[in-house]
């Protein structure tokens, strides 16, 4: 059984690429994080403590992009992915991630 006190905190950092310190190992974790999270977000156990660092509209961007990924995942399993309620969010989701990589210079890790 975990406990609380064992867990590490991690620390996403959305102002890497600005910065100009991306590379393989960054990337690699950032989309492990980001599929992690969405996971624990769909109803997989509990959230690991995990930081976000960066501008306010870096962390928004991020949040926006991550919560209309899920919103489209949800609808695509409930109604398939031809249904006008998951293409409304398809669209949505298009905008969140453009908005996302436009913000913080970093490529969303699902296409």
């Amino acid at each position: 059984m975990l406990k609380e006190d064992k867990l590490n905190n991690y620390v996403i950092d959305l102002s890497t690429a600005k910065n100009g310190q991306i590379n393989e190992s960054f990337l690699a974790m950032f989309g492990w994080w980001t599929k992690f999270l969405l996971r624990k977000m769909l109803g997989d156990d509990v959230l690991a403590p995990v930081s976000l660092k960066g501008s306010k509209t870096d962390v928004y961007s991020f949040y926006k992009a991550l919560t209309t990924e899920k919103d489209y995942i949800l609808k695509y399993k409930n109604y398939g992915l031809n249904d006008p309620r998951t293409l409304k969010d398809k669209a949505r989701l298009k905008s969140a991630v453009d908005k996302f990589e436009r913000n913080t210079k970093l490529k969303w890790p699902f296409k």
